[in-house]
């Protein structure tokens, strides 16, 4: 009879320069996007081309007073008005008193009123973030972990069941939860190439001491306003990047993920025995 007994192997799945520069762009990620939001309280609508539109931006924050002389915050989107009283365009500071401001004070660095302090901590992630993109990049390309992320036909043929499977929550169990499936690799590729790319260029673009070196990019985007745009969307697009990364962690199990990007070894159930406690198929 054969033995059906479940034998839990530890993979060291995760090498140290992989969890360093997860870790460094986790803590560059939080501090752009609060600082990135203390920037646009500055000036809390979006527009699209080259000059900013005060008639008709595709996204307002604010505050307004009602007829009864109440204050009231509002969120406009394509010309939509939503109360957003008390988090966005109107919310309490520190002391508890009424604010006309886009984002609340709890959710921008610094909390207060500081342009000048919120573009000097942003300025100084985002380059923190590019030379950690640029060190991961190398290692990657180096330590054949760039290859890991490249769709197979075997994952392409999969696509749809992993869809399906994920949308159920029947995530890979086992040996197979080792590896990076299909929607695992088109997200990191996507996110981390193509999004994070293209924030870096919309960053740069609007800065005006960068035309002549982007100028071209900045007629391809549209214009200045609309480099603004694109940045504060993708940067939206970060947000639920993390918010989905961390449900599926959590889903899929939170310690054992959060031990193996800590110390690089992830467990796994399976039914064959091995001779070796620990597997050293690792990345670097």
């Amino acid at each position: 009879m054969k033995n059906s007994k479940a034998h839990t192997r530890t993979l060291y799945r995760h090498g140290l320069p992989m969890r360093i520069t997860h870790w460094a762009n986790a803590l560059c990620l939080f501090f752009l996007l609060l600082s990135g939001l203390q920037i646009f309280n500055a000036h809390p609508h979006l527009y699209w081309g080259s000059v900013s539109d005060f008639d008709s931006p595709w996204l307002s924050m604010g505050a307004h007073r009602t007829e009864a002389g109440e204050m009231v915050g509002h969120t406009r989107l394509f010309g939509w008005e939503l109360n957003t009283t008390g988090v966005l365009g109107l919310s309490s500071d520190a002391n508890g008193d009424p604010q006309v401001r886009g984002f609340p004070s709890w959710l921008t660095i610094p909390s207060g009123r500081w342009l000048a302090m919120g573009r000097n901590w942003h300025f100084f992630f985002a380059w923190l973030l590019v030379i950690n993109a640029s060190l991961f990049f190398v290692w990657a390309v180096a330590s054949g972990h760039l290859k890991k992320l490249i769709p197979t036909r075997e994952d392409w043929r999969s696509f749809g069941s992993s869809v399906i499977s994920h949308i159920k929550l029947q995530h890979p169990a086992g040996e197979e939860a080792t590896r990076y499936n299909i929607l695992q690799k088109l997200a990191y590729l996507i996110t981390i190439f193509g999004l994070g790319a293209l924030i870096v260029i919309t960053g740069l673009c609007m800065s005006p001491r960068m035309d002549t070196v982007m100028g071209g990019v900045l007629e391809v985007l549209g214009g200045r306003q609309s480099a603004r745009s694109i940045h504060f969307l993708i940067a939206c697009s970060f947000v639920l990047f993390v918010f989905v990364h961390l449900f599926e962690v959590v889903v899929t199990g939170p310690l054992n993920n959060l031990r193996s990007m800590i110390t690089g070894n992830f467990r796994y159930q399976t039914d064959t025995p091995d001779k070796h406690e620990k597997e050293s198929h690792h990345d670097g």
